[in-house]
């Protein structure tokens, strides 16, 4: 898929967000619940167990749900019966480890880490895994994306890191997106400079959009008071 060079896909997140998956609760083209408004904590037990009826000739489709909606005993039936379905993905390229990684579910994305997923997939936009926790400030899968090799400077079709979709979250009453940040730019190989297809760095959209923009003095340069030529 070829991008203009003027494509800017924050604004895509801005005009298009609410097609973007966001767990269980998704309203995107791919989801297969038919009461999307229904909130999660008022499923019955009932209602998931009939989901996974309906999908029980379909074990890829039955993983990809498992993995979005927190299934963790359904996903461990299912790739101890066929491990290769760990990295089988949607028609947009999601895999279960991008459900489980932008839906918030740190052991299902434990449990498919060690039932040997890869790490950095990506989806057609070119979304890893990171790239999905990040932008909805899952700090703690986002931590165990990178404690297993997850790619910290990954770029998107629009050359946005994951640094980006943390810095553009800007719901300032999210406190795990100050920590989602931090986080970040704790890490030792980051490079903040990365620029978007729009020219942007990480600081300038969080300057522009996020509340959380003195967190970028992480990693400023540090200006030495001490004068040349006495001891430090």
């Amino acid at each position: 898929m070829e991008f203009p060079e003027d494509f800017n896909q924050l604004e895509l997140l801005d005009t298009h967000g609410h097609l973007i998956p966001r767990g269980g609760s998704s309203v995107w083209t791919g989801s297969k619940d038919d009461d999307t408004e229904t909130d999660e904590g008022e499923r019955s037990e009932e209602w998931y167990l009939e989901k996974e009826d309906a999908l029980k000739d379909a074990p890829k489709e039955l993983l990809l749900w498992a993995a979005e909606n927190n299934r963790l005993s359904t996903v461990l039936r299912l790739l101890t019966a066929d491990p290769v379905l760990v990295d089988c993905c949607d028609e947009d390229g999601y895999t279960p480890l991008h459900r489980a990684a932008y839906s918030g579910h740190v052991e299902v994305v434990s449990a498919l880490l060690a039932g040997g997923s890869r790490v950095n997939p990506r989806t057609i936009d070119g979304w890893t895994p990171l790239h999905s926790a990040c932008r909805w400030s899952h700090v703690a899968v986002a931590s165990l994306l990178l404690q297993n090799g997850a790619d910290l400077n990954a770029q998107t079709n629009g050359a946005l890191t994951p640094l980006h979709l943390a810095a553009s979250y800007t719901n300032s009453s999210k406190t795990d997106s100050a920590q989602t940040l931090e986080l970040l730019l704790s890490r030792r190989h980051l490079n903040p400079e990365l620029r978007s297809n729009s020219g942007e760095t990480a600081a300038g959209m969080a300057r522009c959009s996020g509340p959380h923009y003195f967190l970028f003095e992480m990693v400023e340069d540090c200006i030495s008071v001490v004068p040349r030529g006495l001891p430090s």
